[in-house]
């Protein structure tokens, strides 16, 4: 699943090409593009003709069409293989295009959404108070939101016996953070995975937050990191932010900071890469 920088990526293309433009027809191709919308996809499409779509919206690596006057929006779930593509209407379709939504007006575009492995699609939800759709209101914020506060995140942390990969992990406490970018993040902050979080101080949780926030920002710039076609921005490109990466698939390789061999770990079902000597194990572990 694409972390933050990607979908931010994504978001901003959407803010610039389909903000602002009615929706004149939808058409749906799989039936497991819309299956998160239980009403079918012949409602998932009549809900949102002639409505006028938003500004787009993301949480984390949650992103989302608010529809103007209908308190609704349009919750992308990318998955595995999921792209939002804005294609002019001419083009030919791609082999796993699952979701048509063509506009009211003579910009020439319609926004597509292709998905190899069908894990992901769109659905449409009720909005909180807040804006959010209704299934995600319980989605922390994430580190690069302006609201997100350090100091609640960092008591977070010492209320949880839990270790440090794993709050990272958990988007109810912050939003945005996957495999790749804790095991950026990690690295930069010569942490180990395993740290309990009861461990950390302040000076020490805001330290691994300014990494965090500096690696994203820094995949942020490139558009993100795609190992493979799968992660693209509207326009079908690519990010290269893959080339920069100091931790994650470098197994064998040297560590750019001392010279060791990195190291990979089995961790919950993925892989945790790490330098043996610039972030040794804690002395500290979980009881």
């Amino acid at each position: 699943m694409p972390e933050l920088p990607e979908v931010e990526v994504v978001r901003r293309g959407l803010e610039r090409w389909v903000a602002q433009r009615t929706v004149a027809d939808v058409e749906v191709l799989h039936p497991r593009a819309v299956r998160r919308h239980v009403a079918g996809g012949d409602d998932f499409g009549l809900r949102l003709k002639g409505h006028r779509v938003g500004t787009a919206m993301r949480r984390g690596k949650y992103l989302w069409l608010p529809i103007e006057d209908s308190g609704t929006s349009i919750l992308a779930h990318l998955g595995m293989s999921g792209q939002l593509l804005v294609q002019p209407q001419e083009a030919p379709n791609e082999k796993h295009l699952r979701i048509r939504i063509r506009f009211a007006d003579a910009l020439g575009t319609e926004l597509r959404f292709v998905d190899q492995r069908t894990f992901g699609g769109l659905s449409l939800h009720e909005n909180t108070p807040d804006g959010l759709p209704d299934v995600i209101a319980h989605i922390a914020r994430d580190p690069l939101d302006e609201k997100f506060d350090d100091a609640a995140f960092h008591a977070a942390l010492r209320r949880r016996r839990t270790t440090i990969k794993r709050a990272l992990l958990d988007q109810s406490l912050i939003s945005g953070v996957g495999n790749i970018y804790a095991d950026e993040a990690l690295w930069r902050a010569k942490l180990h995975y395993e740290r309990p979080t009861a461990t950390f101080t302040r000076p020490r949780t805001a330290q691994l937050l300014g990494h965090v926030r500096d690696v994203m920002n820094a995949a942020l710039a490139v558009g993100g990191t795609s190992f493979d076609s799968l992660y693209v921005n509207v326009n079908g490109e690519s990010g290269y932010f893959e080339r920069s990466l100091d931790a994650y698939g470098r197994e064998d390789e040297p560590c750019r900071r001392c010279g060791t061999a990195m190291r990979r770990r089995p961790w919950m079902n993925r892989s945790s890469y790490f330098c043996p000597r610039c972030q040794r194990p804690p002395a500290v572990t979980l009881s």
